[in-house]
C-alpha cells in the first residue's frame, strides 16, 4: 500500500497510532492468484486478519476459509460464508472442536497424526481427510518445519488409516514456511505430493485436493519473486505430473499475501532517549499492540515522511515496561527525529491486529479503512 498524500494529512489530525487499510487491495490479491492459479480454490488463511470488513469482502468474492478454531469458525459463518467453504485447517484440535464444527456443516479436516485422524473419524464421520506433509528448510522469515507436518510415508500411512475409519481420503498439503523467498520450493513440495498421489492410486485411493498452502510473500525490504512467477511454476508443476488426475483442486492459503499490503501502520515518537551506548526511540504501538512479528526480526519497510535529516543508527521500541518490548536493535532513522513525530510501517496488514492486546493498559491502534478518512 502507497503511503498517500491523503494518509499524510489525516495522520496529521491522529496522536494515537492507527492503522490505514484498503479493501481494494484485498480483491486485486484474491483475482490476482484466482486468474494465475489453474483449477484454484482460494481458502483465505483467517488468522492473518479476521477483521469483519476483510472477511465480508472475501466473501463477496466467493472465496473459501481455512480457519484455526470455532471462533474463527463461528466468525465466519456468522458473517455469511457457507460451511461447505471452509477447512479447517490447525493439524491440533480438540474433538469436541471438531464435532461443533461437523455439527456447523464443516465437512474438509487436515491431520499429521493417527490420533487425530481417530479424533475425526470419531465425531465427524464420512468427512474429507487432507494430511499436511513437512517442508525442510526453506529461504522464508518464519519456517514452518517443526510443530507441523508429517514425512511423505507416514502421510501415506494416515490416508490409508482414515479410508479404514471411514474417512474419504481426500489429499495433501503443505506450507513452505511464511513470508518464502524461494519460488520453486513450491516445485520441490509438489513433488513429493506427487509420490504420495502416485503411490496410493494404485491402492484404490483416489486422491483429488491439493493444498499448497500459504507463503507467498509481501514486498518490505528483500527482493521478492512475483506472486505471478510462484503461480507459473505450480501450473506447470501441475501440468507435467498431475494431468492423469481428473477434477484435480488446486488449494491456496493465503494469509499475508491476501493482506499484508493492504495496510499501513501510523505510530508516534514518544521519547527520544540518550543511553550509554546509543539513543532509543520510543513510539506509542510495539511488541504488544501489532509487532508480534520483530520480535523474530521481521523487517518491515519503516518511513518517517515528515523528517529530512540524515539516516543514524537507533534503537527502535514499543511504549511497555518490558523489555521484551524491543522492536529492532539497531535501525536507520532520521538524526532529526523527535517526539511527536511519525514513522509509519509499510504493508503491515497481516499477523498485526490479530496479535494486538491491551497489556499495560494500552490499546491496540486504531483501525480505519481509506474511504472512512
Amino acid at each position: 500500500m502507497k503511503l498517500t498524500e491523503n494518509i499524510l494529512n489525516f495522520s496529521k489530525s491522529q496522536d494515537e497510532p492507527f492503522f490505514i487499510f484498503d479493501t481494494n487491495i484485498i480483491k486485486e490479491n484474491y483475482n490476482l492468484l484466482k486468474e494465475n492459479i489453474n483449477y484454484s480454490k482460494i481458502y483465505y488463511a483467517v488468522k492473518a486478519n479476521s477483521h469483519e470488513r476483510i472477511i465480508k469482502t472475501l466473501i463477496s468474492l466467493n472465496s473459501c476459509f481455512d480457519v484455526a478454531s470455532i471462533g474463527e469458525l463461528d466468525l465466519v459463518l456468522n458473517l455469511g460464508s457457507s460451511p461447505e467453504n471452509i477447512s479447517f485447517g490447525n493439524t491440533i484440535k480438540k474433538e469436541k472442536h471438531i464435532k461443533y464444527a461437523y455439527d456447523k456443516g464443516v465437512r474438509l479436516f487436515v491431520a499429521d497424526e493417527f490420533d487425530e485422524v481417530k479424533k475425526i473419524s470419531r465425531v465427524a464421520p464420512n468427512s474429507k481427510l487432507f494430511i499436511r506433509i513437512e517442508m525442510s528448510d526453506s529461504d522464508s522469515d518464519w519456517p514452518l518445519t517443526k510443530k507441523f507436518g508429517t514425512n511423505i510415508e507416514k502421510a501415506k500411512d494416515l490416508l490409508r488409516y482414515g479410508k479404514k475409519l471411514n474417512l474419504i481420503p481426500y489429499g495433501v498439503s503443505f506450507h513452505v514456511g511464511s513470508q518464502c523467498y524461494d519460488k520453486y520450493m513450491w516445485k520441490k513440495a509438489l513433488l513429493e505430493v506427487f509420490d504420495i498421489f502416485e503411490t496410493l492410486k494404485y491402492e484404490d485411493i483416489h486422491l483429488k485436493f491439493i493444498n499448497t498452502g500459504g507463503g507467498m510473500p509481501v514486498q518490505h525490504l528483500r527482493e521478492i519473486p512475483k506472486i505471478k512467477d510462484i503461480c507459473h511454476i505450480i501450473n506447470d508443476t501441475i501440468s507435467e505430473y498431475f494431468s492423469n488426475y481428473s477434477d484435480l483442486i488446486v488449494a491456496v492459503e493465503p494469509g499475508r499475501s491476501m493482506v499484508g499490503n493492504s495496510a499501513i501502520l501510523c505510530s508516534n515518537v514518544i521519547l527520544v532517549s540518550q543511553k550509554e551506548k546509543n539513543e532509543w526511540v520510543y513510539i506509542d504501538t510495539g511488541i504488544f499492540h501489532s509487532l508480534m512479528e520483530a520480535i523474530e526480526g521481521f523487517q518491515y519497510e519503516i518511513v518517517c515522511p515528515f523528517n529530512k535529516g540524515k539516516e543514524k543508527l537507533y534503537t527502535l521500541s514499543g511504549p511497555t515496561c518490558d523489555s521484551v518490548d524491543t522492536l529492532y536493535e539497531e535501525i536507520h532513522l532520521p538524526n532529526d527525529i523527535k517526539i511527536n513525530d511519525k514513522i509509519f510501517f509499510i504493508n503491515a496488514g497481516a499477523y498485526t491486529t490479530g496479535y494486538a492486546s491491551k497489556f499495560n493498559g494500552i490499546l491496540p491502534p486504531k483501525i480505519f479503512f481509506i474511504d472512512e478518512i
